[in-house]
């Protein structure tokens, strides 16, 4: 049987890419720190490290080993964190994650609904982007997190489970005395040799693998972090941008949409819990409200330009 306190040791060579710096954050020796990768390597009969001029790797069957690893961690914090909550006196208590654009259309019309029957329960909401928002899960630090991916399944780590809730199609938003303006759909190619602003770290990297596929390269005027500023720069005539359309706003003033054809980008969004979770009627009631909102989402002035 694999002993886990091996596997810490494991995770922590893993991270340091050293027995010696892995035995100084352990406390141990890098005699003590080898014995126990040996005896590690011994249970499960096949090398877990292998030494090179560039430190200690992994093998496949060590990295195999540190992911369990990191599940096992998630679990028992997330066991420590269940028990923790049954053992308080008072309030229910629920924690969401969300990224910025879906905490701003989604998110709060499904708390409202929420908390219309439910107002006793403590919320708590924690604004991060969808792989940080996924490690809160996961370690039982949120209950549910609203994630979103772009083209592709998403990955989800293992003990969470993934409720896809909306395809949210990528729009053009210009300048309203664009050249392209009244236009009910562009395409990326049409787009060449225009200025950008990205709203999203992300988007600016997928634009440029489809510009490159049409034959072109980006122009980039802005590298952001929020749609909303992005589409003002829009309108302030800094550039054009590509938005997600839950993120379009809704003061359509001085600006003009058109949907994106494909071949393009396309963002989805949905929710992460835990499988420890799933059957919790605080996330499960949640999870309703998420769903009955997307579905009845009111299309924002830019969608219908």
């Amino acid at each position: 049987m694999i002993d886990p306190r091996r596997l810490q040791v494991l995770t922590e060579v893993a991270r340091q890419g050293s027995f010696n710096r892995a035995a100084a954050e352990l406390r141990l020796t890098p005699s003590a720190v080898s014995q126990q990768i040996s005896a590690l390597e011994r249970t499960v009969g096949t090398p877990v490290v292998r030494r090179s001029t560039r430190g200690v790797e992994l093998t496949d069957a060590g990295r195999v080993l540190t992911e369990t690893a990191a599940t096992i961690a998630a679990e028992l914090l997330t066991a420590e964190r269940e028990i923790a909550r049954l053992a308080t006196v008072g309030a229910e208590r629920l924690t969401v994650a969300t990224f910025t654009s879906g905490g701003q259309r989604i998110l709060p019309h499904a708390l409202t609904r929420f908390t219309r029957d439910r107002p006793d329960v403590e919320l708590t909401v924690i604004e991060s982007e969808p792989e940080d928002s996924l490690a809160l899960v996961r370690s039982g630090a949120a209950d549910l997190a609203l994630v979103y991916h772009f083209d592709g399944p998403p990955q989800i780590p293992a003990g969470l489970d993934f409720t896809p809730l909306l395809e949210d199609p990528m729009w053009i938003v210009m300048p309203a005395g664009h050249r392209h303006a009244g236009r009910a759909e562009l395409a990326i190619a049409q787009l060449a040799g225009e200025r950008w602003v990205h709203g999203c770290l992300w988007v600016g990297e997928i634009l440029e693998h489809y510009a490159a596929m049409a034959g072109f390269e980006v122009i980039t005027a802005c590298r952001g972090t929020d749609y909303q500023f992005a589409q003002s720069l829009v309108r302030a005539g800094v550039g054009i941008a590509l938005i997600p359309e839950v993120a379009l706003t809704t003061d359509a003033a001085g600006l003009t949409a058109a949907r994106l054809l494909p071949p393009g980008p396309c963002r989805y969004v949905g929710a992460a819990t835990s499988r420890r979770r799933r059957t919790d009627p605080l996330v499960a009631g949640l999870l309703g409200e998420l769903r009955d909102t997307v579905a009845a989402l009111p299309a924002t002035p830019l969608a219908t330009a």
